[in-house]
């Protein structure tokens, strides 16, 4: 019989307060190798809490659940900690610095140097030129300021920092927003290319073709609770719609602790 293969991340029964406010109640979520997973809800669902577990910003609530990478425990506590197991977080502000180009931006706080202590410019180039080769063929804008560059040729640059120093899990907010169509296809053409890679990615996103076009499986969560668990390619927009509004899941979903106080509205 084939052993299940082990999740690259695991974020089991994870809950996460504010004063009286369960921001996040009792939520599991995992993603494998070289696969897109889809974290989808109203604001205020929870999802962003959530996934900001994952990177360090926020700590869970204590004694509540655990995060695994590789099958083993993981003791993230803050954005550092996160690092160190290869997490990178891309935001929908993207943080790159306007004034200066790729190369800078990609070595920005690990700048290489020449045995003379000086800028290793040249270096950093050809670094920056084998990583873009891989991720984006067609960027060759590697010698002006980022601001000069297009939102999809800025996403480029932000993943391409983010998998320099061998990220292995990218977290990836709402990264086609303010996107026009051409942009967002470069964009997705991205991050089809980081799934070849074997990089794990959870995807929040309010845009439901984004979501159909871009993840193989999506978490959707109500009021801080996973309402369900289903593969993209066994529902219909309409279904996942259901679950984010009603919390109603679809017989192909494996439905979690939201669904189950919501389900009786939705039927």
């Amino acid at each position: 019989m084939n052993q299940k293969p082990t999740p690259l991340v695991e974020m089991k029964d994870i809950s996460v307060s504010f004063g009286g406010l369960h921001a996040v109640d009792h939520a599991s979520i995992d993603v494998y190798p070289g696969e897109v997973v889809a974290l989808v809800g109203h604001n205020g669902a929870g999802k962003s809490t959530l996934i900001k577990v994952l990177s360090g910003a926020y700590r869970r609530d204590a004694g509540s659940g655990e995060i695994y990478i590789n099958g083993e425990i993981a003791p993230i506590n803050n954005p550092r900690d996160a690092k160190e197991y290869g997490i990178e977080t891309l935001y929908q502000t993207l943080a790159v610095a306007d004034n200066v180009d790729a190369p800078a931006n990609l070595f920005l706080g690990r700048e290489l140097q020449t045995p003379w202590g000086t800028l290793d410019d040249v270096a950093m180039e050809a670094r920056t030129r084998e990583v873009m080769k891989r991720l984006n063929p067609n960027f060759q804008r590697f010698k002006v300021p980022v601001k000069a560059l297009s939102g999809g040729q800025r996403q480029s640059v932000a993943i391409a920092r983010a998998i320099m120093f061998n990220a292995r899990i990218l977290i990836m907010d709402e990264p086609t927003a303010a996107l026009g169509p051409q942009e967002a296809a470069q964009v997705g053409d991205l991050i089809r290319q980081l799934k070849k890679d074997g990089i794990g990615i959870f995807l929040i996103s309010h845009d439901i073709h984004d979501v159909f076009d871009l993840a193989d499986r999506i978490t959707v969560m109500k009021n801080g609770k996973i309402v369900g668990n289903v593969k993209t390619a066994d529902v219909t927009k309409d279904e996942v719609l259901g679950m984010i509004i009603l919390g109603k899941c679809p017989p192909s979903a494996i439905p979690g602790p939201g669904a189950l106080a919501y389900s009786e509205a939705g039927a």
